[in-house]
Formats: structure tokens, sequence, C-alpha cells
């Protein structure tokens, strides 16, 4: 007879919100003691103009997007969380950092009747016509670095751009995982970096969405390569928070 099961006691209410707390406030500890440069320079400039955005990060990439509203409160945002036991620590560590939380997942590979996906999809559109930002990972799952359609429909039906959005630290652990993910640590450079924004129309065809959705996955990767040229010396910056 099992008496102790590690999927059960992770899946506790209690564990997952102190786990959630915890890496919060480890995420935290990071931004605050990291020198952050922006490419470019007027990013929240460029940013602002066009609120409400959708913005797209990469998976595994994504733990210090809650702190894109450091700098502009008027960055205000939700972030699309999947309902899995990992997006429930998440979710908690998200609205811990003052960021609203959409459960559910993304389209990818016309499933949205999986996950919540429907719903999910339903509320970043309310959630964008209210005024808010929202922010999802883009690629499809399990396959790192491509696009899924999932984004592009939503600003397709949304009128919203895409803005692509890489943070990444000099001081990281880069896991061994599908979607190469990154453990930010304190005390080194950081950047964020902005891609091109791309828009796609709301009469979009199918081939004007995959147009659309290779410049996504084109200007990420851009913006991701970038970030990671300036944290680790291979580029210049400029000096943020």
């Amino acid at each position: 007879m099992r008496i102790f099961s590690t999927k059960r006691l992770a899946s506790a209410p209690w564990v997952q919100k102190t786990i959630g707390v915890a890496a919060a406030e480890y995420l935290r500890f990071v931004w605050h003691t990291s020198r952050f440069s922006f490419d470019p320079p007027d990013v929240y400039e460029k940013i602002i103009k066009d609120l409400p955005v959708i913005v797209a990060m990469w998976h595994g990439q994504h733990f210090l997007v809650p702190f894109l509203k450091s700098y502009d409160e008027r960055f205000r945002a939700k972030v699309l969380i999947s309902r899995h036991r990992d997006g429930e620590i998440n979710a908690i560590a998200a609205e811990r950092l003052g960021i609203g939380t959409i459960r559910g997942s993304g389209d990818h590979g016309g499933e949205f009747h999986r996950k919540g996906g429907v719903s999910a999809f339903r509320e970043m559109l309310t959630a964008l016509q209210d005024g808010y930002n929202v922010a999802l990972t883009a690629d499809v799952p399990k396959v790192s670095r491509v696009c899924g359609l999932g984004i592009i429909k939503l600003a397709s039906l949304s009128g919203r751009p895409i803005v692509p959005v890489a943070l990444t630290t000099h001081w990281r652990i880069d896991l061994n995982s599908w979607d190469r993910s990154a453990i930010n640590l304190p005390f080194g450079r950081g950047a964020l970096t902005v891609g091109e924004p791309v828009g796609v129309s709301v009469d979009a065809s199918d081939a004007a969405l995959e147009t659309a959705r290779c410049a996504v996955e084109a200007s990420l990767n851009a913006a991701t390569r970038r970030a990671y040229d300036i944290v680790d010396g291979n580029n210049g910056g400029n000096a943020g928070g």
C-alpha cells in the first residue's frame, strides 16, 4: 500500500501556493538585482502608443515577463496559463506579481475544444477589448521555437498587434528541456528586447495567416538572439532599471 504520493503532495493547494509565492519572490529578487538594458532604447514609448497589445514570448523564456509593467502602470496585463498542475503554480506566481491570469490553452493545431481553449480564447478577446494587454507563449507545445496559429488568430479577431518580447539574464541555468528553459539568476546583466510588431487583418486568408505566423516566429527569434547577444557581451545596450 502506497502511503506517500509525491504527485498527490504536489497537487495539494498549500504546496502549490507555497511554491508559487516563493517563485514570485525569487523572480522579484532577480529583477531588482539585475542591470537591465532595453533594445530598442525607447521600447516603452513604442509599445505604449499601440496599447493594448498581444505580447508574444517563447515558452521557457517567459519567467521575467511580468516585470514589463514595472516602468509604466498603463501596461496592465493578463497572461494565458494552462490548467495543468504546474500551471497552477505559475498562476499563483503571476498573480503575486500583479498580473491577471486567464486559464486554458491556446490554439495549437485547431484544438480549441481541449483544455478550456474556447473559454480562454474568449477571455483573451474580452481582456483586449477592456484595455488589457494579453501575454502568451507563441510556440506549439513540445515543439520549441515554432509559432502556432493560436496567437495569429487572436490578433486577427481582436485587431490588436502582436509584439514579440524576449527577456533574459547573463547569469542563468539553461536547462536541457524541450523548450530550452532558462532559469534566471541574480546579480548580472539583463536584457529586454522587442521585435517588430505584426498585425493581422480580420479578413486574413489562410495564406495571410501563415505569412503572419512566420513573421512572428522570425521576429521573436530575432528578439531572442539580440537579448542573448546583449547579456553575453556580444552587443551593446542602454542601461535600464
